[in-house]
């Protein structure tokens, strides 16, 4: 409920700072929105599962480690083949986009609602591994602010999403690793 709640923060938050992108619409029928979208929604799942399990003693993470590595690796695949088939002169438009300076530090701005409502929620459960429990929170919330970020962020191309987007979610990731084991203590 903490996570639904924050993530309909997300959505006002970046509503009401950044805006919907205005040809939103438009940018909606090219697959690689869907794609961005599905890489940050992805990514968003397999971090909330694994906040999920790391939130009890004892419990093992299973598959969730290679459910985290493989929407990255197919966007860095992805990446790599875009720029391999681009001219020189056009990879570092690819690579850079327009927005790579704002990029990363706005996701994790949207990101900050349900890093909070994560952490707020893990504090009720019983972590062990707070360090690896604050890390998971801290990327399931980067990962749900990059898909909020995804209606506003005019981007599509895949080493820009491979580099500025994975940034913007592990900013709230390292975050998380760093403050979880004083916040996460019981």
């Amino acid at each position: 409920m903490a996570f639904a709640a924050a993530l309909i923060g997300s959505f006002v938050l970046m509503a009401a700072i950044l805006g919907v992108q205005p040809d939103l619409a438009a940018e909606a029928r090219q697959p690689m929105f869907w794609a961005k979208a599905a890489f940050a929604l992805g990514l968003a799942a397999a971090a909330f599962a694994a906040t999920h399990r790391l939130a009890r003693p004892g419990v093992r993470l299973g598959a969730v480690p290679a459910a985290l590595v493989a929407p990255l690796a197919a966007m860095w695949i992805l990446a790599a083949v875009v720029l391999v088939r681009a001219a020189p002169g056009e990879r570092a438009g690819l690579f850079f986009g327009q927005t790579w300076l704002s990029c990363p530090f706005n996701i994790t701005l949207l990101a900050a609602p349900v890093f909070v409502a994560a952490l707020w929620a893990l504090r009720g459960f019983a972590p062990t591994r707070l360090g690896l429990a604050g890390a998971a929170a801290g990327l399931a919330a980067g990962a749900a602010g990059a898909a909020v970020y995804t209606l506003h962020c005019p981007e599509l191309a895949a080493p820009f999403l491979g580099v500025w987007y994975v940034l913007g979610m592990l900013i709230p990731a390292a975050l998380g690793a760093l403050i979880g084991p004083r916040v996460l203590r019981w």
